[in-house]
């Protein structure tokens, strides 16, 4: 039984928001765009998915929004790391990475 990439993916959605918000303020399209830009199309982030981590982060005090109008003239919420967002991206980032590290070495054990 495989799982796809966007079965992996629950958990780890507000740590990969929190990073693409790290290069500058950006409105929900550009933070999933750039995701799955990032991660070649292995990674496609669903509205819905997106929307929710970006409420949750926001009501968490981690990002925050303001009104403004994107590429395409319309009106867009942008999403901003705080001071707290920051510091969350820290400790989540050592968090995955850790984590990461520790699953690739045991997928890359010689078979015994």
């Amino acid at each position: 039984m495989s799982k796809e990439p966007k079965d992996l993916l629950h958990g780890t959605l507000d740590v990969l928001v929190l990073k693409s918000l790290a290069r500058g303020p950006a409105h929900g399209y550009a933070v999933s765009r750039w995701i799955e830009d990032r991660t070649r199309g292995v990674l496609i982030i669903e509205d819905a998915a997106l929307y929710k981590a970006l409420h949750r982060l926001e009501a968490s005090g981690a990002i925050g929004s303001d009104w403004g109008v994107s590429e395409s003239k319309r009106k867009a919420k942008y999403y901003q790391l705080t001071r707290r967002g920051r510091a969350l991206l820290r400790t989540e980032a050592d968090v995955w990475h850790r984590y990461a590290a520790a699953v690739l070495s045991v997928l890359k054990a010689a078979e015994a």
